[in-house]
């Protein structure tokens, strides 16, 4: 199974570089993750609505160009369907039993997905109601991705 994470942004932070290798290294005894970055767009603190929706469009264009057709397209949205832990092992099982060997993850920038990115994801999922930093969206998903591949080995993990 491959999984790819297609990012807006560089992760600037040590410590999140740190725990994202950490977890991607004991992913690769499951899955093999790729991270795919494009390039954020800055954003002016008081942004016109005109103008994050460029922001929106460009950074839009550029995650469009890393999504494969062959591939299951996961939107993170903080309107997608919420599940735990064990849910969202069940979810990568099923779609692995539905005939896909790759899943693409898809984490917006500070404005979120364009609406060209939600509509051509096979899946929206939230994480919560909460809002997160991008960067540390990135080191939640591969943990959970990691948890996941763990239940379904039927390993331990803590609780």
């Amino acid at each position: 199974m491959k999984i790819t994470i297609v990012c807006v942004g560089k992760i600037k932070e040590s410590f999140y570089r740190e725990a994202l290798s950490e977890y991607a290294k004991r992913l690769s005894r499951y899955v093999t993750l790729d991270i795919a970055e494009v390039a954020d767009e800055k954003t002016l603190d008081n942004a016109s609505p005109a103008e994050e929706r460029q922001v929106l469009m460009t950074e839009g264009e550029r995650i469009l160009k890393h999504l494969s057709d062959e591939a299951y397209k996961i939107a993170l949205c903080i309107d997608g369907t919420k599940t735990d832990s064990v849910g969202f092992a069940k979810m990568i099982d099923k779609i692995k039993l539905d005939g896909f060997s790759h899943i693409q993850f898809i984490i917006g920038g500070s404005l979120g997905l364009s609406p060209e990115v939600v509509k051509k994801a096979d899946r929206k999922l939230s994480f919560s109601d909460m809002t997160f930093p991008h960067q540390l969206m990135r080191v939640i998903l591969a943990e959970q991705i990691y948890r996941a591949c763990r239940i379904s080995n039927h390993e331990p993990y803590h609780k």
